[in-house]
């Protein structure tokens, strides 16, 4: 088997990957067509549209942590089957409120703040989970894989559901049933595990001050400091496209549904490439993290001046590979240089950092776009990202003590200079 599917050939990592490959499509339908749908309760505003995003991953911020502890203290896989299930019952309850004609801003309000809720026990979950599956071994194989199947989602959800809405006349409402159906995917594929397979951790003991213990880890790792803070920047800042590309869909090119849903297609493109870009790699260093958010920041502020929907839309595939080289090779490094007890708590600070500044950053976004241009919007949050890559660099260079040269003559060139025995980052 190619190295990049390697994990495949593991049974129960196979029949997960299979799983939420398909409940992943299902959930990318849903994201655009409840962007779409609050586009047309709130009559195309911006900042209804950042407020319900934000109310999505605000619970993110304050409910990571515990996800994290449960992970780490119980049995995961009966934990994702409970949060899969929630999840599909939320999506149906939508999709009938569509249906039935019942459905206000409000409704949407809740029903993301509760997928919100749930998604903040899942993720770390999901993430510890990972390894159980596959050993430390087969980790960023697994981990880049786990990208793949988002991103692959991300390609087909976002088309399926600009023509599926735009068949049904704008009614969105199968979309969120057709979502709710695939949940059952994952559930299935969680049944079917051999259990006496898994790579299973040692559960942490129930205790006062878990949470605590998890936070001074990290803080004692000036590493991990560093890949938080760039991961922050990239997330709150950088990584709102589903505001973006609604608003320089509709407001900037006047483009409808089909359109808009193509724009997250083209993305996903290049999301799906990073991803099998890491995949492929069997060590991964923090360097990668930094390189790859100071490539996204870049590509981001050309994605923001391109003239027209052909170009911008032709921009976003390489946007996406850099983000993905940059968020799978990030998601590694907190995993595998951690102790294992203390994984699904460190898993929960990366996710709450990685996400957790979108409640900030959404509407920030939604009104920058609304003030000054859409455009503007992708251009600081490039900014942004950029000189966070370049601040990490620069303070984990002075940590290891690494010098960097710069040489005009004979040829312009930069060159690190860095003592033999201290490990280079």
């Amino acid at each position: 088997m190619s190295p990049t599917f390697k994990s495949l050939s593991v049974p129960n990592y196979r029949r997960y990957f299979t799983g939420m490959a398909v409940s992943n499509t299902g959930s990318w339908m849903q994201r655009v067509a409840q962007d779409w749908l609050v586009l047309q309760l709130s009559s195309g505003s911006a900042v209804t549209l950042g407020i319900t995003t934000a109310l999505q991953f605000g619970p993110i911020v304050l409910l990571s942590s515990l996800g994290g502890v449960l992970a780490d203290r119980y049995d995961k896989r009966r934990l994702l089957f409970v949060t899969n299930t929630v999840m599909g019952l939320l999506a149906l309850i939508l999709g009938a409120l569509v249906l039935t004609d019942l459905a206000a801003v409000w409704h949407v309000y809740v029903l993301a703040a509760g997928l919100g809720v749930v998604a903040a026990l899942d993720t770390p979950t999901r993430q510890a989970f990972v390894v159980e599956m596959v050993g430390r071994e087969d980790l960023p194989n697994a981990v880049g894989l786990n990208s793949a199947s988002f991103n692959g989602g991300r390609i087909i959800g976002p088309a399926v559901a600009g023509f599926l809405i735009e068949a049904f006349d704008g009614d969105t409402g199968w979309v969120f049933l057709i979502n709710a159906l695939t949940y059952l995917a994952p559930v299935i594929a969680l049944h079917r595990m051999r259990v006496a397979d898994l790579h299973r951790s040692e559960l942490a003991p129930r205790g006062r001050g878990q949470l605590a213990e998890g936070i001074r880890y990290v803080r004692g790792r000036p590493d991990l400091m560093a890949v938080l803070f760039v991961v922050f920047c990239l997330g709150t800042f950088g990584l709102n496209f589903q505001i973006t590309n609604a608003l320089m869909a509709t407001a900037e090119f006047g483009k409808g549904a089909g359109e808009f849903g193509l724009l997250g297609s083209a993305i996903a493109v290049g999301s799906l490439a990073g991803a099998l870009l890491g995949a492929r790699r069997t060590e991964v260093r923090v360097r990668l993290v930094i390189g790859g958010a100071l490539a996204f920041g870049l590509l981001e502020i050309v994605s923001g001046v391109m003239p027209n929907y052909g170009l911008y839309a032709a921009s976003l595939p390489a946007v996406g590979v850099a983000a993905l080289l940059t968020t799978t090779a990030a998601n590694s490094v907190m995993q595998l240089s951690v102790a294992p007890a203390m994984r699904g708590r460190v898993m929960a600070l990366y996710i709450t950092v990685l996400f957790g500044g979108t409640p900030v950053g959404a509407p920030l976004v939604g009104w920058l776009a609304e003030e000054c241009g859409p455009r503007w919007s992708l251009v600081v949050g490039g900014v942004v990202t950029a000189a966070s890559a370049a601040l990490a660099g620069s303070y984990l260079a002075r940590r290891a003590k690494i010098t960097v040269r710069a040489t005009v003559f004979p040829r312009p060139r930069l060159s690190l200079e860095y003592p033999v025995s201290e490990p280079v980052p």
